[in-house]
């Protein structure tokens, strides 16, 4: 490393030192899906591998394209190679295969056996991480390999890119087009296709060829259809009336389109199922009634399909009759009605006083700049969140994707890093996700290597998700009616979750906390002001009273 930096020193990657793993490899991940490049992580040996934690199932659902590489406990005892065993640890981190830590999360997990082929290796690695869906590849190398004295040697780097993109047969393009220009009700699912900023023009002109196409956005990770336009439907996790009404559905990029316990299509809907992974090849048990499924890239079938719409003259035709227009006018006053509904959750309690989660992210769209991108970890109060703020700019918007608690911390230093000085970062994270967030690392690394970004803290003083899952299950049960407390999942007394990120930062970051109205339009002018000014800030957003109230209030009964 030191020998690469003294000899390319102006064209060697930067090295960000990351005092956590998980912090690491999420760092990597949200500069990864921000900026499209694959990023890299190295960790120590066995241990190192076992501290990215639940980051790598992060990287792996959310579709990250970051190269993980560890070293491997020396092979040898007596000396017979240089690199051979000198510490005790050597043999206590000598496990019988280090890849199967995290191989099933991976693309790819391979051994460097020996020096001359490093860059193939890597090469190979980076080729599966890039390639649709992308995701983490692991690499490991003993010590003895990585001292091995190699003659110098170069690579042709575009032979080692990532694989093209595929697209719909033909007959698949007539199909689809003309099952959606003759459907009554037909809805497009997603998740993922935001990726590719490319994907939501196309997208959006699919909605505005087909009118009456609605859009419902699962959340996957990233920001797919603009939530201001008339088509969209919002943010949901698989659960919408739509999804039961609609006589034609398209999945795309998704990889939870709907949950058939809460919510399913009616038997009869054509159903067609096109993604970079249509068989959930990472999952044992994925299965949705579609009649076609498609291994595509997103873009590319979304374009094939309105351009073959548009230049048919038969489906223009009837694209253009007054019908469709009538669609077209019902889908604005259905969005005007929602987005009416959306604000009037943003109300403070009628004493004017305390604030919900609704009206806090209202009034946090209001002070941040229109372009800010956001880090978003907020868990059971996710759709409130992205309701209030109806992100329509693509890449703006990123969500964990996975089950991960803890990415938004490092995966908003990585969106900051790699979207620059001028670009606004704001993370909305939970009080339980931030705690395993590792603030610790997450506000060194800020303060060391000047990243502010603002946290918003939703705090309702414990986890809402496990009581929530309960009720699903047991609405009645004897668990129903216990207290938090009872439950293991109360934070009461909550902790100082600013001040714990301010000692972090040795001191040199806004933190303040908020739990009135009055509070929170003093303490967010003040924390918006301090990252607009080069230092970072956290603000502890208490829902429903000075002293926090458990589940969010109004906002989460209304989920």
């Amino acid at each position: 490393m030191v020998k690469g930096q003294n000899e390319k020193r102006d064209d060697f990657p930067r090295m960000i030192t990351c005092p956590n793993e998980m912090v690491a490899l999420s760092m990597a991940d949200g500069y990864a899906r921000f900026s499209g490049k694959p990023q890299c992580v190295i960790v120590h040996v066995d241990v190192g591998t076992q501290g990215l934690g639940a980051a790598v199932h992060n990287a792996s659902c959310g579709r990250a394209p970051v190269l993980i590489f560890a070293g491997l406990s020396p092979y040898t005892c007596d000396g017979e190679y240089r690199g051979s065993r000198t510490e005790y640890i050597h043999w206590i981190q000598d496990v019988p295969d280090q890849k199967q830590i995290v191989s099933q999360y991976c693309r790819y997990s391979g051994e460097i056996k020996g020096g001359r082929n490093v860059k193939q290796m890597v090469g190979r690695a980076l080729q599966f991480a890039t390639s649709a869906p992308a995701g983490p590849s692991y690499l490991i190398g003993p010590r003895e390999v990585m001292e091995e004295d190699i003659e110098p040697y170069e690579l042709e780097q575009s032979h080692w890119g990532p694989l093209g993109n595929a697209a719909l047969p033909e007959d698949a393009v007539q199909e689809i087009a003309e099952a959606l220009v003759g459907a009554k009700e037909p809805l497009l699912i997603t998740g993922y296709c935001g990726r590719n900023q490319e994907a939501v023009g196309h997208l959006v002109k699919l909605a505005e060829t087909v009118k009456g196409l609605r859009i419902l956005d699962t959340g996957g990770s990233d920001m797919c259809f603009p939530q201001d336009h008339r088509a969209s439907l919002g943010l949901r996790y698989g659960i919408h009336d739509r999804i039961s009404t609609a006589d034609v559905i398209i999945v795309a990029d998704c990889d939870v389109p709907w949950i058939p316990t809460q919510c399913k299509p009616t038997t009869g809907t054509r159903i067609f199922h096109i993604d970079s992974d249509p068989l959930k090849q990472q999952m044992p048990v994925f299965y949705i009634p579609a009649e076609a499924r498609y291994k595509v890239t997103t873009s590319t079938a979304l374009r094939q399909l309105h351009t073959y719409i548009s230049s048919s003259p038969t489906l223009s035709q009837t694209c253009s009759e007054p019908t469709y227009q009538s669609r077209w006018d019902a889908l604005e006053k259905e969005h005007a009605e929602r987005v009416s509904i959306i604000r009037s959750l943003a109300q403070p309690s009628p004493d004017g006083t305390i604030f919900n989660a609704s009206y806090l992210i209202s009034r946090l769209k209001h002070y941040i700049p229109a372009d800010s991108i956001f880090a978003i970890e907020a868990v059971t109060l996710t759709g409130f969140v992205a309701d209030q703020l109806l992100p329509s700019i693509p890449g703006t918007w990123f969500n964990c994707g996975g089950g991960g608690l803890g990415w938004s911390g490092g995966a908003a230093l990585g969106i900051k890093l790699a979207a620059g000085e001028k670009r606004f970062v704001c993370q909305i994270v939970g009080d339980g996700t931030f705690l395993f967030s590792v603030p610790g690392s997450v506000y060194w690394i800020s303060q060391r290597y000047k990243l502010p970004v603002l946290t918003i803290v939703l705090n309702n003083q414990g986890w809402n998700a496990p009581k929530r899952s309960l009720l699903l299950v047991h609405p009645e049960g004897e668990a129903s009616k216990a207290s938090n407390e009872d439950l293991n999942i109360s934070f009461a007394p909550s902790p100082d979750y600013a001040g714990l990120a301010k000692c972090a930062a040795g001191g040199n970051l806004w933190a303040g906390s908020a739990g009135t109205v009055d509070e929170l339009e003093q303490k967010m002018q003040e924390a918006v002001e301090s990252v607009k000014g080069g230092v970072g800030a956290v603000l502890d957003a208490y829902l429903d009273g000075p002293q926090g109230k458990y589940g969010g209030g109004k906002s989460v009964t209304l989920g």
